[in-house]
């Protein structure tokens, strides 16, 4: 049960080349599924020719660095052109705030790394139909951006929005559509629960929990670093990620699953220990005495000859500027006058007694490092005849040592031989006990269920929100016991968060503890949850190509504006902008006036 973390690094798109089928006989859509975690991307073509999958998945995210001072400028690097985000996450940026996009500039950026790896070869305009999703009930200003951005920068023909939870619902029907159900979708930021009825999307009644994957793996990165605080650096966001996709689990009973854990055996059983990286090279603590010993001889060693060199350099600068110094001296004796006084101007001196003075001090630096090299070569032949073993000096006398003495010695050379194992023995024992693997070890116990618990409790990090048990409750109560009879019958789960073990047993639990009694009910869980959504709108996207029922052309765009959106299966329910009733009353105050001021003129 120890388990190494990957920290796989994401691997640059490639270009593609289009199939021949995307352009002949007309061009085909192009969908995108835009996630605030991650973005998919690929043709909604018939053709058996085309894979019926997305070509291009990357994360949601670029960075801007700044540039070297006098080199090149600015990179920006989209997606999978990261490599690894944890040496550039203070760098990095997304265009999302929760789940809706408000920064288009970046968005602008993903939108070209999409349509520039998927080969759209089109100049000056990308003449294919896009097909787009949004948040739930996105706010009108983000959709206007977002239409202005792709029709006035990109030129597009015609554009359709759809929700990716509906699309995943409506690639996942189970019979005939228009049906009906209970949509739950929980992603990387926000989790909702959405009713549909007769195949469309009840917006009044739809509710959001703002937490989902990303509150998750930072409430799980805070758990560890305070668990194993000598490990603060190692435990990044990228493996607390790795840590929910992989090792946790949703409990169906969440108090009686920490009862479990108590227990020292099912700990043992169940427990999953992480192997940070380390190296063994590192630690001084592994060394003997002998090699501390060595290693700190070859420190001073250099110590000693970058010393001796920074000496001989400043020897030769200044043994340079008295060579100088002497030789405008020699002009001063020999009667060059004229020579010695621009000589002085170069040197910045002024008279002949300054000249004197610095020559002085010079000549005694100069004697003063001489010394100080002399002396340094003694102190290094002296370090190395200390270097070796000293033989005890017995008869400081230099006579001849006697015949008892000898005997003496040899009687305590046997004392002396079993001491020096003896102090070894207990470094030689305790150094194995340390296991350096295991001390790089996170032990994940009721970790795994602690994070992705707060989707059902928010409270347990601090959120004043419902959890998904109460706000289905809530959703459910709102409308008549046949309509909550119709929509129970087809709960649907979906969305990358919704992958975790036991997360549908908890879900139907919930239900029959919230149902009355002997009433039926029926959870079902995405094909594929994560890109389900994608298929679905690939799927809507072949269906309605040659319909105009979803799709907003470039002149409804300049009719209506670009918060116009046609609704179709899968869409949001459009609300247009009404001007207030206050505005409007004042326009018609302001009729009368203008009409009497025209007539007594």
């Amino acid at each position: 049960r120890v388990f190494a973390f990957r920290d796989a690094r994401w691997a640059p798109d490639p270009v593609l080349a289009p199939s021949a089928a995307v352009r002949s006989p007309q061009p085909v859509p192009l969908v995108i599924d835009n996630g605030s975690f991650q973005t998919r991307a690929g043709w909604g073509c018939p053709d058996p020719t085309v894979p019926a999958e997305p070509l291009l998945r990357f994360r949601s995210l670029a960075a801007r660095s700044r540039g070297t001072r006098g080199g090149a400028g600015a990179e920006t690097q989209v997606g999978n052109d990261l490599g690894s985000p944890e040496p550039l996450r203070w760098l990095l940026r997304s265009p999302f705030d929760r789940n809706v996009p408000v920064q288009l500039e970046l968005q602008e950026l993903l939108l070209d790394h999409v349509f520039q790896r998927l080969g759209v070869s089109s100049q000056g305009c990308v003449d294919h139909p896009i097909v787009l999703t949004e948040a739930v009930c996105n706010p009108l200003y983000s959709r206007q951006m977002m239409s202005e951005l792709l029709f006035e920068c990109y030129q597009v023909p015609k554009v359709s929005y759809g929700v990716d939870s509906l699309y995943s619902f409506y690639h996942n029907r189970k019979q005939k559509w228009p049906c009906s159900g209970l949509v739950i979708s929980s992603g990387y930021q926000c989790t909702h629960i959405l009713p549909v009825l007769e195949g469309r999307l009840d917006a009044k009644n739809c509710k959001r929990i703002n937490l989902g994957g990303c509150q998750a793996a930072v409430y799980l990165q805070r758990l560890l670093q305070l668990k194993y605080p000598g490990h603060f650096a190692a435990i990044t966001l990228s493996r607390m990620e790795e840590i929910l996709h992989e090792h946790s689990y949703i409990a169906e009973d969440y108090i009686e699953e920490l009862q479990k854990w108590r227990c020292p055996e099912y700990y043992e059983n169940n427990v999953h220990k992480m192997q940070l990286p380390f190296s063994s090279k590192l630690l001084g603590s592994t060394l003997t005495s002998e090699e501390k010993q060595e290693k700190r001889q070859q420190q001073l060693r250099r110590l000693q000859e970058l010393n001796a060199r920074r000496r001989e350099e400043k020897l030769q600068l200044d043994q340079e500027r008295l060579d100088r110094l002497l030789y405008v001296q020699e002009l001063l004796e020999d009667g060059q006058m004229d020579q010695f006084h621009k000589a002085l101007v170069e040197l910045n001196m002024d008279s002949a007694e300054e000249l004197q003075s610095y020559i002085n001090k010079l000549s005694v630096s100069v004697e003063q490092t001489k010394q100080k090299i002399l002396q340094s070569e003694v102190n290094i032949e002296v370090d190395v005849v200390d270097s070796k073993p000293e033989t005890p000096d017995l008869d400081p006398l230099g006579s001849e040592q006697s015949l008892e003495d000898m005997e003496s010695i040899n009687e305590f050379e046997p004392l002396f031989a079993e001491e020096q194992p003896e102090v070894e023995k207990p470094v030689a024992a305790v150094q194995p006990v340390f296991n350096l693997a295991e001390y790089h070890q996170l032990f994940l116990g009721t970790e795994r269920i602690r994070a992705p618990e707060i989707v059902f409790q928010p409270s347990l990090i601090g959120e004043d929100q419902a959890g998904i048990a109460e706000t289905m409750q809530y959703v459910l109560e709102r409308y008549s016991k046949e309509q909550q009879a119709v929509l129970v019958q087809n709960v649907f789960l979906t969305g990358g968060n919704m992958m975790y073990p036991g997360l549908k047993a908890r879900v139907q639990k919930e239900l029959l503890e919230m149902r009355p009694f002997q009433s039926s009910f029926q959870v079902h869980l995405a094909s594929n949850p994560i890109l389900d959504g994608w298929y679905g709108a690939r799927d809507w996207a072949v269906e309605y190509m040659n319909r105009e029922e979803g799709w907003i052309t470039r002149k409804d765009y300049e009719e209506k504006g670009g918060e116009y959106l046609k609704e179709h299966c899968a869409s949001n329910v459009y609300v247009p902008i009404r001007l207030p009733k206050q505005a409007a009353r004042a326009a018609e105050a302001a009729a009368p006036s203008r009409t009497l001021a025209s007539g007594t003129g």
